[in-house]
């Protein structure tokens, strides 16, 4: 089935345009006069914005409040000024700095699971609309498009694509109980010996690698309705059975959503100078004759330092370096209940120095099947400075695909619809099979590749885009 069909399909319940977030009309349907701002508190605490009282703004104008000390946001055509906001907002400062002066309608619909709830807080930082003349986007950006997405999203909600099925994520959490409780079993029966520390290693390896897929679906708030539920659940699997700070990874790991393969906006392509992948960040240490490492063969350093250190020492000692820097109190106590559990169940076979080192080998195993599986479908991917593209195109540039079988959505997480969750992140993931066909019919309308390939394909990918930006690399820092 394509979009179109899609659309004519749910034409009555989806065409019609759903009032905008704050907006208010009068009873024959047009908006309220405009004059200047004023907001007022009612008794009950909650802030009435009258349209009246709104001021018109042009893109050249807001574009102008770029910093995160004059930071603006387009949300819905209203105007908003966050600059007080920043450092409260729960997802981080820098989510929103990214955005500054931008158009953030289809972002802000996509990372808030309860909009009536967020309106609270924005209500009071509303400080105009965008003028009548003005485009709902900056004009750079195709308007049919962005209006074909949004309808999309809308045709997804009447079909219930944001509805997570428990059953599913319940099995999903009981799997990883019975591989931690199946390994203290086999150590309590058959005793530390190395053939059982060996098995019981890949049992809590597995065990691993299923609560970094969970935990990421928690995070996204992509399976309970409410969103306090997903905090507190992410607490419970990040923190306690991971042993990483919920909020360091929902502020890394939210930026990298918002502007995926972006310089330098997304964290997770800021892998110098051990790494320089792209077409943009070789030429530039190239040029400059910065050479840290031979960068000729970092397609071997992915190998031996990116694969099996990503999880026991870049992950780790980076979330315990933010909680304490930050001081985050909850997730520090949180974490140190992962390590007690461990010292409690594997102490008295291991001792308190061979409990460690189970915990970092278990980390040590994972880590090469978490890196390829969050690295194949971006690395090989359009890396760029910022272009100001719209929310769709922005996606599909920096993502791909890998073929959908029951192993690969099993091992990948469903990572493997990596468009699909880009697009929608609350979206929950035994979904992404069911709106694949409308995303990728979009993308044959708009003329945008969507990228699906085989899975060991795409593994090879992350090292055949290494050694690409190594060449880059090379011709610019030898040039003459």
């Amino acid at each position: 089935m394509t979009f179109e069909e899609k659309r004519a399909d749910n034409g009555s319940q989806v065409g019609k345009r759903e009032p905008c977030l704050g907006e208010k009309h009068q009873a024959n349907g047009k908006p309220v006069a405009n004059g200047k701002a004023q907001v007022k508190q009612e008794a009950n605490g909650k802030y009435d914005v009258p349209r009246k009282s709104l001021n018109v703004y042009s893109w050249q104008e807001i574009q102008r409040h770029n910093q995160e000390a004059d930071l603006w946001l387009v949300i819905d055509r209203k105007v908003y000024d966050v600059t007080g906001w920043v450092h409260r907002h729960p997802g981080g400062r820098r989510v929103l700095g990214h955005y500054a002066g931008e158009d953030a309608t289809d972002v802000f619909r996509a990372m808030h699971l309860e909009p009536d709830i967020v309106q609270r807080y924005l209500k009071p930082l509303l400080i105009g609309e965008l003028a009548p003349e003005e485009p709902s986007q900056e004009r750079n950006k195709n308007s049919q498009l962005v209006e074909d997405f949004q309808e999309l999203r809308r045709t997804l909600e009447t079909m219930n694509m944001f509805n997570a099925n428990l059953v599913f994520f319940s099995l999903h959490f009981i799997q990883i109980l019975i591989l931690e409780a199946l390994a203290w079993l086999m150590l309590w029966h058959f005793g530390n010996g190395w053939p059982i520390t060996i098995c019981i290693s890949f049992l809590l390896t597995i065990s691993q690698a299923q609560s970094s897929f969970l935990q990421h679906d928690i995070g996204h708030l992509s399976i309970f309705k409410k969103s306090k539920w997903n905090h507190l659940m992410h607490k419970f699997v990040m923190c306690h059975l991971k042993g990483l700070s919920t909020k360091w990874w929902n502020h890394r790991h939210f930026q990298h959503h918002i502007k995926p393969n972006i310089y330098p906006k997304d964290p997770d392509i800021d892998v110098g100078p051990l790494f320089l992948i792209g077409d943009l960040q070789p030429v530039k240490y190239g040029k400059k004759k910065i050479k840290y490492i031979n960068y000729e063969k970092q397609h071997l350093y992915f190998y031996l330092a990116g694969l099996p250190l990503l999880m026991p020492v870049y992950f780790n000692l980076q979330s315990m370096q933010v909680m304490y820097l930050q001081r985050y109190w909850g997730d520090i106590a949180w974490v140190s209940s992962f390590y007690i559990r461990y010292f409690i169940t594997f102490g008295p076979f291991y001792g308190i120095f061979g409990t460690v080192l189970l915990i970092y080998f278990v980390k040590f195993l994972e880590s090469p099947w978490i890196a390829y599986v969050t690295q194949m479908s971006h690395i090989p991917m359009k890396m760029s400075e910022e272009e100001n593209r719209d929310w769709f195109t922005t996606q599909v540039l920096a993502t791909c695909n890998v073929e959908q079988s029951f192993f690969n959505d099993w091992f990948t997480g469903h990572l493997n619809f990596q468009i699909e969750h880009h697009l929608f992140p609350t979206m929950p993931r035994h979904n992404y099979h069911k709106v694949a066909p409308l995303v990728k019919s979009l993308c044959a309308k708009y003329g945008l590749q969507y990228v699906n390939k085989p899975l060991l394909k795409a593994f090879g990918d992350i090292v055949r885009t290494l050694k690409k930006s190594a060449a880059l690399w090379m011709d610019a820092y030898y040039e003459t």
